[in-house]
């Protein structure tokens, strides 16, 4: 309950963004990791979908239960599928910020690519059984 507490606080205090992943998926833990090697400035935190301050935040802001997607928690606002993915991208380095301006394309045609992505995020992992442990550095980004 403490560490519950503290991140909380962390969260609340640092107003920092939180990208909620499926813990149980390697092509998502990849996907973390592409992310803080491309997010120099910390902008993001992270937390799985599964843990307790997961569905805490899920809960307090009224996400549905059964979602099944990415999450970016951004001041209280919360963006799933490709407005996530997009959002995430804004605050990447290199050639990733460039891909925000797609945001404008209607939600449902980029939700498209996302659902065929996410369909098969399984199959695209599949290789990998074992997920990086985060290091001292990056541990702290995880709630």
């Amino acid at each position: 309950m403490l560490y519950f507490l503290i991140n909380m606080i962390k969260v609340v205090l640092w107003m920092k963004k939180i990208i909620l992943f499926d813990g149980d998926c390697n092509f998502c833990h990849s996907s973390v990791q592409f992310i803080m090697k491309r997010d120099p400035n910390v902008h993001f935190n992270f937390a799985s979908l599964q843990s307790k301050i997961g569905q805490k935040l899920i809960t307090n802001l009224g996400i549905p239960q059964n979602i099944d997607s990415l999450l970016v928690i951004d001041q209280n606002k919360w963006y799933s599928k490709s407005s996530a993915a997009l959002h995430i991208c804004k605050h990447l380095t290199g050639f990733w910020k460039l891909l925000y301006p797609l945001i404008i394309i209607p939600k449902p045609i980029r939700n498209l690519l996302y659902q065929i992505i996410s369909k098969n995020r399984y199959k695209l992992n599949q290789n990998q059984s074992n997920c990086k442990l985060p290091t001292s550095d990056t541990k702290n980004r995880f709630l």
